[in-house]
């Protein structure tokens, strides 16, 4: 089964933030068009795709429509299939690791040191270990094939 295509929508010209959201969207399904996907994945990339060609022209609601259908495009695949767009670890992990590396590690100077204000500078420390963590989960995914060659920008 094929997946739909995106309607052409021509008074978009004039939205910037549009024209790039639009087309970051067409460019993950083309990535997903180039993949091996099964029925009821692609019978849900489609309904999301008429979701998208049924929204109105106004600029905030397709933007939204957009963001929404892809997102939950990007869940289920990255669920079911374990198919990720570049960076996806990386960001994930960042916040991961500022909220259970850093903190604790700040509290624990702090508390070392006799000082709260010290409890900051865990957070370097966490933004760091949670990149190379997500950066190393990345490559591996970049190596078994299971990453999009898109990256998604909100």
């Amino acid at each position: 089964m094929e997946t739909k295509e995106l309607n052409k929508r021509p008074g978009i010209e004039q939205h910037k933030k549009l024209i790039s959201t639009y087309a970051q969207f067409d460019t993950l399904l083309t990535e997903l068009k180039k993949r091996e996907l099964p029925e009821e994945i692609v019978l849900f990339i489609n309904e999301g795709i008429d979701e998208v060609n049924s929204a109105s022209d106004s600029e905030k609601e397709l933007s939204s429509q957009i963001k929404k259908t892809q997102t939950s495009i990007l869940k289920l695949v990255e669920k079911e299939l374990k198919l990720v767009p570049k960076n996806y670890y990386r960001n994930i992990w960042l916040a991961l690791g500022m909220a259970a590396f850093g903190i604790p590690l700040g509290v624990a100077f702090g508390i070392s040191m006799g000082n709260m204000g010290l409890l900051g500078l865990g957070l370097p420390i966490g933004l760091a270990i949670g990149i190379a963590v997500g950066a190393g989960m990345d490559k591996k995914a970049f190596e078994s094939g299971r990453q999009l060659n898109l990256e998604i920008k909100y």
